[in-house]
C-alpha cells in the first residue's frame, strides 16, 4: 500500500499529471477553495505550515503541527476527518492516483 501511494506521488512531478490534477480539483475541490468562506485558498498551500492561511480552520486541524508535504496532503485528502478529528472537510478522494494528480496541481498554485 505504501508503494502504491509513494509511486502514484513520484508520478505528481509530471506536467500531465498536474493537469489531470487541475481538471479534478475544478470539479471537487473549487466550489469551496475559490476565496469563499466555505474553505481557505490553496494558492501556496503546498510546502506551506498546516493551517496557516488567513482562515477560521477547525480546532482539529489547528491543533496539527508540521508542513503540508506531499505525504501529509495525501494522507489529509485520502481521509481528512483521519488526519485532523474534528476538521471541518468532509470530502475524501479514495482514489490514490487522483489524490496525487490534485497534490502536484496544488504545488503548481503560487
Amino acid at each position: 500500500m505504501l508503494r502504491a501511494v509513494a509511486a502514484a506521488l513520484a508520478l505528481a512531478a509530471t506536467p500531465a499529471v498536474a493537469q489531470d490534477g487541475a481538471q479534478l480539483f475544478n470539479m471537487q475541490c473549487r466550489m469551496c477553495h475559490n476565496g469563499s468562506p466555505m474553505g481557505p485558498s490553496l494558492a501556496g498551500v503546498a510546502g506551506g505550515d498546516i493551517a496557516a492561511k488567513s482562515f477560521a480552520y477547525s480546532p482539529g486541524l489547528k491543533a496539527k503541527d508540521g508542513v503540508w508535504t506531499d505525504e501529509n496532503l495525501d494522507a489529509y485528502l485520502k481521509a481528512p476527518t483521519t488526519f485532523a478529528p474534528g476538521t471541518k472537510m468532509l470530502v475524501s478522494v479514495p482514489n490514490a492516483t487522483q489524490r496525487a494528480a490534485i497534490v502536484a496541481y496544488l504545488k503548481t498554485l503560487k
